[in-house]
This record gives C-alpha cells, sequence and structure tokens, in this order.
C-alpha cells in the first residue's frame, strides 16, 4: 500500500446506490436496490441468509462490479472500480470473520493502517478505541493470538483508521458476547461524531439493529421489502413472517 490516497479529505460524504442489480448467470442476487446515506447517518440492512446483504456490501466496495445500477460517493461514480481504488476513495468495509494482519503484533496492524490512510492525525486518532476495547495491554501480542471478541475489535479499529467516508460493516456484532457487542455501539458513536462517517449495518442482531439504526432496510429474496424506521419496519407482518418470525423462534 502507498502512504497517497488519491482524492480524499476528512470528513464524511454522500453514499448513493442507485437502482443496482447483481446476478451471476441466472441466479438474481438482489434486484433494483436504492437508498442514500448522509454523512454521519447509520443504515441497518437486514434479512433472512441467502438475501443478498453480503453481496450488496460487495458490490458497494468494488469487490463486484453489479450487472446493472450506479454507486456513487459524492458524486463521484464508483460503479465498477476495484477494491483498491474505492477504498481509497473512502468506502472501507469491515469483515464477518476476524480480518488482521495474523502474525503481526497488534501495535504493528494498527501503524499499517494508519500509514493506508495516508495523512491524518495518525494514533491519537484511534487511541480512544484501543482504551474502549481494552487492547491497551495486547498492543504487542500478535493478533491472532487474542481472543475471538477482540481479534473483531481490531478489525474495527483498522477500519477505522483507514479514515473511511462510509463504513460497512459486514454483521460487526457476529460471534460476540453480549458486553462485546455494546462496544459496536461504541465504535459506531465513534466513528459517526469524530470522522462524520456513514455508517452501513449488515446485522441480524435486531437488539443492536434497534439501538443503532435510524433506518433499515430489509431485503428478502433478492428484492426490498421493506425500509424505514425500525418501530414501523418490525412490526410489518411481512417482515415477521420473512425474517423476524424464525430469528425470534431460534433465540427463544
Amino acid at each position: 500500500m502507498t502512504a497517497e490516497r488519491t482524492g480524499r479529505t476528512d470528513g464524511g460524504a454522500l453514499l448513493e446506490v442507485a437502482a443496482i442489480s447483481k446476478r451471476f448467470g441466472g441466479l438474481h442476487v438482489f434486484d433494483n436496490v436504492s437508498f442514500a446515506i448522509p454523512p454521519g447517518d447509520v443504515l441497518g440492512v437486514i434479512g433472512p441468509n441467502g438475501a443478498g446483504k453480503t453481496t450488496l456490501i460487495n458490490v458497494i466496495c468494488g469487490m463486484l462490479p453489479p450487472t446493472i445500477g450506479r454507486v456513487r460517493l459524492d458524486g463521484k461514480d464508483m460503479t465498477g472500480k476495484p477494491l483498491h481504488a474505492v477504498s481509497r476513495m473512502g468506502i472501507i468495509r469491515s469483515f464477518q470473520q476476524t480480518n488482521t494482519f495474523r502474525t503481526a503484533s497488534v501495535r504493528e496492524n494498527i501503524s499499517r493502517a494508519l500509514r493506508f490512510s495516508g495523512s491524518g492525525p495518525g494514533w491519537d486518532s484511534v487511541a480512544p478505541l484501543i482504551d474502549e476495547f481494552e487492547l491497551e495491554p495486547q498492543l504487542d501480542e500478535q493478533s491472532d493470538k487474542l481472543p475471538y471478541g477482540l481479534q473483531k475489535m481490531l478489525g474495527l479499529i483498522l477500519a477505522c483508521a483507514a479514515r473511511p467516508k462510509v463504513l460497512l460493516l459486514d454483521e460487526p456484532a457476529a460471534g460476540l458476547e453480549r458486553r462485546e457487542r455494546l462496544r459496536v455501539d461504541a465504535f459506531v458513536r465513534h466513528v459517526r461524531t469524530e470522522l462524520g462517517c456513514g455508517v452501513l449495518i449488515v446485522e441480524h442482531d435486531m437488539d443492536l439493529v434497534r439501538r443503532l439504526c435510524p433506518r433499515i432496510l430489509v431485503l428478502d429474496s433478492g428484492r426490498v421489502l421493506a425500509e424505514g424506521a425500525p418501530a414501523d419496519v418490525l412490526a410489518r407482518k411481512d417482515v415477521i413472517d420473512a425474517y423476524l418470525g424464525t430469528v425470534d423462534e431460534e433465540a427463544a
């Protein structure tokens, strides 16, 4: 990675997803999905397994091209640009599983992410998160030796250190204990207030979605089933039938 971040400035940016669809041959993963995320806003994306949520993130961040439709960041067309180019423009994603430089120390992981970000406030920008996630005593520990929850938290710090304008979080609470899940809340608050970052969260934890997302979008069988405030959307019978009833049964 080079230190230069072409076209990158501090602060959030408007993400626009315009009528995107993704197909693999005859398989339609999702069709005609549109939304916008202003700076500092949070959008939750929920739906049953196989609804296309992770593929949606992969298309927005440049890991996959859309079949049709456009992705724009502050009016600049990101459509079809590769992952590294989209990342350097400010759209950063996290992953469901831990994603760190496994054999490097926690300190070196963070240093590498800060070098990728280029100019910026440096270590001080992530110090509050290091403290919040109780990673200070593990800074010289090899990252893959950390407990799973701390590896997930380190992955979030790396995403923050890359100075995102828009952050795409793919199941950030997956595999975490209840106390650790509250750390995701602290992380989202930090990137919104300190970076002005827009956030998209794909998540199955409905409590977390209700806490963090003023607006949610429901994907089902590749189509947008509902969009709006959580209290309104999560009360709809078609949403409960498609998704929430099954999740609540499993939780019970």
